[in-house]
């Protein structure tokens, strides 16, 4: 009977796996193009493309950035909108920056319903921000959450990876308020929505009511009042004339003027006189502005919740573009999330490996041509002494 009961929890937790969205791109027809920068001609085409390195030239095709400096604003509407009240929410796909990218958005969007598509730009409303951002020596991960109408941004320094390879981005946030991100399926950063993300109040606030006294001494140090001045401090130069100038003896003082030696640095100069300071005798401490129970505080235990998650977009800006972003999920489940993300691995594997391949060619055609510039050396020197020679024959 025990062996039943488990089974059929078994059975539960699969059925309530659901996979919202998973987009591996054997083409581009779900993706709606924004209009939104066509006018001023900073709209950003993407095209289809497994890259420089791939295991598979159809496979491993991603959606790809194709013209520098330019804004891409394309979305995607999920098969049916749903909520993750209650359940886990993962987000993830791959990204790589084959460009070497220099200055640029890496990161998707969840969106509730009610996108124009067709006006998609970085006003429109989102629930969800992820993934990599670089901009010179800004290399991070944003987690953005959006909660009644605002974007929390983590304040966690979330890292990214930058090279020209493919990482795997995962977000899960789940319904007890916490999230966690991993890049390459190891986890770099985790904690609590209600912590990290500035959503809700502040518990306490300084009480508006409290003022430090006037009378509150909190200089901790104050100048000796029995030091005096040493007598002639002031009367001692910054700067006088250097003793071991000498004047030049082309000098024409009706020409040059007459001769003044350089002015340097006096070292007898202690400049500007203070007195030493001794511990206050009137101090009373550092004042401590009290604390009150904010009247706005309220809590939420639906901080990760949200109703509508209808749309994943990609709203970026590129210097340089060339980015490809593959193998997008939104599920409830992350080993539905971790089945795509073997593809990954196997594209990473064989990205490694064509890399490492063209490297040891490189390498190859380098030695290739020392030993032809090595054997060419001795019967160049052969020439110039057969030249030499026949320079002596002449003479």
């Amino acid at each position: 009977m025990k062996v039943f009961a488990i089974v059929i929890v078994g059975l539960l937790a699969f059925a309530s796996a659901e996979v919202y969205y998973k987009e591996t791109f054997k083409n581009l027809d779900g993706w709606v193009q924004s209009k939104f920068k066509e006018a001023d001609g900073t709209a950003g085409k993407v095209e289809l493309s497994a890259g420089k390195y791939y295991g598979d030239a159809e496979e491993d095709k991603g959606m790809k950035t194709t013209t520098d400096a330019r804004f891409y604003q394309v979305s995607s509407k999920m098969p049916a909108d749903f909520s993750n009240e209650g359940k886990d929410l993962v987000f993830q796909f791959s990204v790589k920056h084959e460009q070497n990218i220099d200055c640029g958005g890496g990161y998707m969007k969840i969106l509730p319903k009610g996108l124009d598509q067709e006006n998609f730009n970085g006003d429109s409303t989102y629930n969800i921000m992820f993934g990599p951002d670089i901009c010179g020596q800004t290399k991070k991960t944003h987690v953005i959450l959006t909660y009644k109408g605002k974007n929390y941004l983590v304040k966690k320094d979330v890292k990214c990876e930058s090279d020209q390879f493919t990482h795997l981005y995962t977000l899960i946030v789940k319904p007890d308020n916490t999230y966690e991100v991993l890049i390459d399926g190891s986890s770099v950063a985790k904690g609590s929505i209600k912590e990290d993300f500035d959503m809700l109040p502040a518990k306490q606030i300084k009480d508006p009511k409290a003022t430090k006294p006037a009378d509150w001494v909190d200089e901790r140090v104050i100048a000796d009042p029995e030091d005096k001045k040493p007598a002639g401090w002031d009367d001692i130069p910054a700067t006088v004339s250097d003793p071991e100038a000498k004047k030049p003896e082309d000098w024409d003082n009706e020409l040059d003027g007459e001769w003044e030696a350089p002015m340097i640095d006096n070292p007898a100069y202690k400049g500007e006189w203070k007195a030493k300071t001794i511990p206050n005798p009137a101090f009373k401490g550092t004042w401590e502005h009290p604390m009150i129970d904010n009247p706005e505080y309220f809590d939420d235990d639906k901080l990760y919740a949200f109703p509508s998650n209808a749309f994943v977009g990609l709203e970026i800006w590129q210097v340089k573009a060339g980015t490809i972003f593959d193998n997008i999920i939104v599920t409830n489940d992350i080993s539905e999330a971790n089945k795509l993300a073997e593809v990954t691995k196997k594209l990473q594997a064989a990205e490694k490996k064509a890399s490492e391949k063209e490297e040891a060619e490189r390498k190859q055609r380098e030695e290739e041509e020392r030993k032809k510039a090595e054997a060419a050396a001795p019967e160049e020197v052969e020439e110039d002494e057969d030249d030499h020679d026949h320079t002596k024959d002449e003479l």
